[in-house]
């Protein structure tokens, strides 16, 4: 038996295994079903999947056979739906769609799509299986809710891939898709927190809503904590706990980032962030554990703009936008050192902007020691700028030890400065 003949029964035996493993889904969901009442069980997906990968392996050698065995079982299908509907009364598309897929896994696996029919099998068993969460998620949703994810669906799904992804404007400073990934980017980024503290509810306290507000703005989060702080009504550990874990949170957002769009300034940005994260999570444990053994007082959550509000996401795109002309200038007239100045200042109330600007720069700009060194600056500074707000809000006597655990994290990550250079010279 050749290599190919090997191949072609391996490509059957993976039509026939997807089949069968959304069928087992769908036959453990019916499985209370009255004999005779469900559409399709375990073993007619698995057939399904089969007559699919069959027509896939004969397509190429006689593709009119192959259209009959595909139109055939989609037909099948289709009259075994409507004959289900007709008897029990129940409209529901969701058989026969979840057939008609399975068919189409079976025959991208013989048609050297295997690992896409894979990917596709796994992903229908997952949503199918997800089946009550979904609804229950459906249910709790609110008209404005449902209003802002279309509009998210709009400009992430739609807009973004029509944008030209190509340079325009002085110095070929603005790239349309770069700059509009930014709203994308920032209104996924509320999205995610607006789903987290909407997930953890209320009840979670200043701790879940920091997490959570800080995804969007730890800079926000902590000039409204420290403004609480200055209250000495209002419990000091909790807040400085959750100044702290809105640092870490920013800390692990930076690192994200930058692992997507300046994937090789990295390794040295790393070796100087991480330290700093620890700080801040270790300062949000210890606070943590005091308040625990405190009497509990009321302390109202950090309110988390609306994520859907595409304003601040505009000002951030018009902000990159007026750094990368900035920053081109500034490469032409003062060379790597200016732009590094550029970075750390713009990075100062805004840490993504820096990154994002980064990002958009051509390849070859900086090597990768220097970028991370770039970005780590306005990181450290805008942390440094939280703890001075912290103070200023708080007042002296309590905005010291919110100051405290920024300032020790920053210090943790200079610390790993002498390394990052001494790997540079070695």
């Amino acid at each position: 038996m050749g290599a190919t003949s090997i191949d072609a029964i391996g490509a059957i035996g993976l039509s026939l295994a997807l089949g069968l493993l959304i069928g087992v889904q769908r036959g453990w969901t019916l499985r209370k079903e009255q004999p005779g009442s469900r559409f399709a069980g375990i073993r007619t997906f698995g057939l399904l999947g089969l007559a699919g990968g069959m027509a896939g392996a004969m397509h190429s050698g006689d593709s009119i056979v192959a259209t009959i065995i595909l139109a055939g079982a989609a037909i099948l299908i289709l009259l075994g739906y409507a004959e289900l509907a007709r008897r029990s009364g129940k409209v529901s598309g969701t058989a026969s769609l979840v057939g008609l897929l399975t068919l189409g896994c079976g025959y991208l696996a013989t048609t050297q799509q295997a690992m896409l029919a894979t990917i596709i099998a796994v992903v229908i068993t997952l949503v199918l299986a997800l089946r009550p969460q979904l609804h229950g998620w459906v249910e709790r949703l609110s008209e404005a809710e449902v209003n802002a994810i279309a509009r998210f669906a709009l400009i992430a799904m739609v807009i973004l891939p029509l944008l030209p992804d190509r340079t325009y404007g002085p110095f070929d400073a603005w790239n349309p898709r770069q700059l509009w990934m930014v709203v994308v980017m920032v209104s996924g980024f509320s999205f995610a927190g607006y789903v987290a503290s909407k997930r953890l509810g209320a009840s979670r306290g200043t701790i879940a809503t920091a997490g959570a507000g800080a995804m969007v703005s730890s800079t926000a989060v902590t000039a409204a904590l420290a403004t609480k702080l200055r209250n000495i009504d209002e419990s000091a550990p909790i807040l400085i706990a959750g100044i702290a874990t809105a640092s870490t949170v920013m800390f692990l957002r930076v690192l994200v980032l930058v692992a997507v769009l300046t994937p090789f300034a990295f390794p040295t940005l790393a070796l100087l962030v991480v330290p700093a994260a620890l700080v801040s999570a270790l300062a949000a444990l210890w606070h943590l554990r005091i308040a625990m053994r405190r009497p509990a007082r009321p302390t109202e959550e950090v309110a988390v703009r609306n994520p859907f509000d595409i304003l601040p996401a505009l000002t951030l795109m018009a902000l990159v936008m007026v750094l990368s002309l900035v920053l081109r200038w500034v490469l032409r007239k003062f060379g790597d050192a200016g732009l590094a100045t550029v970075l750390a200042l713009s990075g100062i109330v805004d840490v993504d902007s820096a990154i994002i600007t980064m990002g958009g720069l051509p390849s070859g700009t900086l090597d990768a020691r220097t970028a991370g060194l770039v970005l780590a600056a306005p990181v450290m500074l805008n942390t440094l700028f939280k703890a001075g707000a912290a103070i200023s809000l708080a007042g002296w006597t309590r905005g010291w030890q919110a100051a405290l655990p920024l300032v020790a994290s920053v210090a943790a990550g200079l610390l790993m400065l002498p390394i990052v250079l001494r790997q540079a010279g070695s």
